[in-house]
């Protein structure tokens, strides 16, 4: 219900909500994780599309074919989407309220994902070893740019995942954690999705060309 008190001087009324409609409780933070993804949706947008045009312009210096070990990329991958079904089994344990499964669940999600930034900083340092640093060439800036970018969101990941496990093991499975949870879900399958893409814009075609 709309309610007119205080009319101001130039005698129009000022409205208020008597009645507010109440929201569940973890509302506007699901509401306001979906708008943080959005934007991070933005930012990946932008360094595709900077990659894509300047993915082609190596300054004579060394191209995909050259760097890239398809091999050590595709186990890479396979360390991240392993991580995005473990953590699905531990969202299953959690509408279970098993907390100890949970546990062990997001504990083998942190494995995988630290095996992944692990075999990522490898391929970065293999390549600056080369000589292919992100200053040899426009190609190499958006390469480690991209990769870097969403390897540093594996990482804040890491760290929100261990720091979820200490809130779980100190207060249960209670509907905050539940909740934060949630959340981690959509953030940890969404970098996947990202990688995907990385996967095959960045790596695969680029030794095609």
């Amino acid at each position: 219900m709309t309610v007119a008190v205080n009319p101001s001087q130039t005698g129009e009324p000022v409205f208020y909500l008597a009645d507010e409609h109440p929201h569940p409780e973890g509302y506007s933070t699901s509401l306001g994780f979906w708008i943080y993804l959005m934007s991070d949706c933005l930012i990946f947008a932008m360094l595709f599309a900077a990659f894509g045009v300047l993915g082609a312009n190596y300054a004579a210096g060394p191209a995909p074919k050259d760097l890239f070990d398809l091999d050590l990329v595709a186990v890479n991958t396979s360390m991240l989407l392993l991580s995005s079904i473990t953590y699905g089994f531990a969202m299953l344990t959690m509408q279970q309220n098993k907390v100890a499964q949970t546990q062990m669940w997001l504990l083998i999600t942190g494995l995988f994902g630290a095996a992944f930034i692990g075999i990522e900083l490898t391929e970065f340092a293999h390549m600056i070893h080369e000589g292919a640093t992100p200053q040899r060439s426009a190609f190499l800036s958006a390469f480690f740019t991209l990769v870097g970018t969403h390897g540093l969101h594996v990482s804040c990941g890491l760290i929100w995942l261990v720091t979820l496990m200490v809130q779980v093991g100190r207060f249960g499975l209670i509907e905050a954690n539940r909740r934060r949870l949630m959340c981690l879900s959509m953030f940890w399958h969404f970098l996947d999705v990202v990688w995907i893409g990385v996967f095959t814009f960045v790596y695969l075609l680029g030794v095609l060309r």
